[in-house]
Parts: C-alpha cells; sequence; structure tokens
C-alpha cells in the first residue's frame, strides 16, 4: 500500500490530533503518501482532499479538536453518495483509509470497503465510550475528567443553596460518562440508559440524605435516560427541596458553523429559547 488517507468524522473529541499525527507520521516513516480529508465524509464527497507533509502534523499533539475539522453528512447513507466520495479517492490512487470517529463513522468506512474495496481502519474517537472492542475511546478520560471538575464546582453552590441539581451529561444511548462521573464525583445518584431507575428511586435518596443532616444533592443523568427536564417536573412532585438543572457541553459553542451542526444537537440548542 502506497497511499492513505485519513480524516475525522462526527463531534471531535480530545486527543483526534494526537491520534492524526500518529498515523501521519507513522505512514510517512513508512514511506507511504499521506492525505488529509477536510471536513470528514462531506469534504470526501466534496473533494476537500490534500497531502499531508510532516509539517502538517507538527506541534498539533496537545491541540483539542482536530486540524482536519469535522462534519456530519446524513446524505452519506445515500449509496450514490458513497460512490461519488470513494471515487475521489481513487483517483489519487488512494487505497487505505483511516477514520478517527464514532459510531456513525465507522459505519460509513464499513461500506466503503463493502462497496467499493476501500481498505478500512477505525480509530475510536468518541467521548461516548460506545465503541466496541476498546475499554477507553479517545476523548472520553479528558470528558470524564471535565464533568468531575464541573461536578466539583457545583457542590459549592448546591451546598451554599442546599438545592438539589441535576446534571445531564452527554454519551447518547451508553451511560458510562455519567456512571463514571457519579462515581468518582460522588454524586448522591446517577440515572442511565442500561439500569432503568425512576425518580421513586432518585427521591428516596433524597429524602434519606436531608433525613440525615446532608445540605445538597448531585444527581447525574445520561442524555440517554430520558428528558432531563421532564425527570425534573416529576422529581418537583415527591420532594420539596430546590432542583436545578445543569447540562454539560450541550448545544452550540459560541462562533460555531451551523452549516456543520446536526438536526439532533441543533434541535436541542434551540430547545426551550424564547425571544427577548
Amino acid at each position: 500500500m502506497k497511499k492513505i488517507a485519513i480524516l475525522t468524522s462526527g463531534g471531535d473529541s480530545q486527543g483526534m490530533n494526537t491520534a492524526v499525527r500518529a498515523v501521519a507520521k507513522t505512514a510517512m516513516s513508512k514511506g507511504m503518501e499521506v492525505f488529509g480529508i477536510k471536513r470528514g465524509y462531506k469534504g470526501m464527497l466534496e473533494d476537500q482532499i490534500f497531502q499531508m507533509s510532516a509539517l502538517d502534523v507538527s506541534g498539533i499533539a496537545d491541540h483539542g479538536g482536530t486540524i482536519l475539522l469535522s462534519a456530519r453528512l446524513s446524505s452519506f447513507k445515500d449509496p450514490e453518495v458513497r460512490a461519488k466520495a470513494a471515487e475521489n479517492l481513487k483517483k489519487r490512487g488512494i487505497e487505505g483509509l483511516v477514520v478517527i470517529g464514532g459510531d456513525g463513522s465507522f459505519h460509513g468506512a464499513h461500506y466503503l470497503y463493502e462497496e467499493h474495496g476501500i481498505k478500512t481502519i477505525g480509530i475510536p474517537g468518541t467521548i461516548d465510550n460506545d465503541i466496541a472492542g476498546t475499554d477507553y475511546t479517545i476523548g472520553y478520560d479528558t470528558a470524564l475528567n471535565i464533568i468531575l471538575d464541573a461536578i466539583s464546582k457545583l457542590k459549592d453552590t448546591a451546598t451554599s443553596h442546599e438545592r438539589t441539581y441535576l446534571i445531564e451529561v452527554m454519551g447518547r444511548n451508553c451511560g458510562d460518562l455519567a456512571l463514571y462521573a457519579a462515581i468518582a464525583g460522588g454524586a448522591s445518584g446517577v440515572m442511565i440508559p442500561e439500569v432503568k431507575a425512576s425518580t421513586d428511586d432518585i427521591a428516596k435518596v433524597i429524602r434519606e440524605r436531608r433525613a440525615e443532616g446532608k445540605l445538597y444533592d448531585i444527581i447525574v443523568v445520561a442524555e440517554g435516560a430520558g428528558d432531563i427536564l421532564d425527570i425534573e417536573k416529576e422529581l418537583a412532585q415527591k420532594i420539596d427541596t430546590d432542583i436545578r438543572v445543569t447540562r454539560i457541553a450541550q448545544g452550540i459553542s459560541f462562533g460555531s458553523d451551523i452549516e456543520y451542526v446536526d438536526e439532533v444537537t441543533l434541535s436541542r440548542a434551540i430547545s426551550g429559547r424564547i425571544e427577548l
């Protein structure tokens, strides 16, 4: 194999640049030509493909995000779209593709191999930790530590105001971030999609804590466990503490390009917004 390409796809995760650098430098050291694809499968479709040099990956190991940029492309589910994208690789003689991303990105890589014979390798880059075959995905540990830092800070306010905090964390349908954050952060309770927990269970824990003289409660809720606002409403009918909801890393960051935001993230970002 003489030519390979690298892309990052889906939500960015901490460590993607390190993975890009490692793949590129290793391949170059073995005499391969390395191509970068900007904006994931969208860039592959639009022919945003360039030959990389060692300079392109110099000094990026400790930078967040991805120098190759990332985007989602729902139309990649269409075989005709995949065929056009694959042709942009083949016309350059690119034989292999390294995909750094999550579950959806890996599905795209699988179809490129099955339908067009492009050899693919998947590097699990997602904070959700929902990829089989690896204990920890790239970005999961960093995301977990960011959540723990937020929990630590919220405890001070929760204690001062004797509040119950419902903290929603990401993870899609995987509860790893929520579960490990709850354990390591000393939370009062946790709700994850893998284990059905009712607001009755959470309310019981809170009442028991208050009876023991505890002044605050931290409940970590995985986004896949249910709508956190519905959970808040149900819980408010069962306990008499002041409940606050905090969503960590939801919505669209300031300055983001809406063109590359998927429908789910966009809908969450505008949910509950009002015109001032």
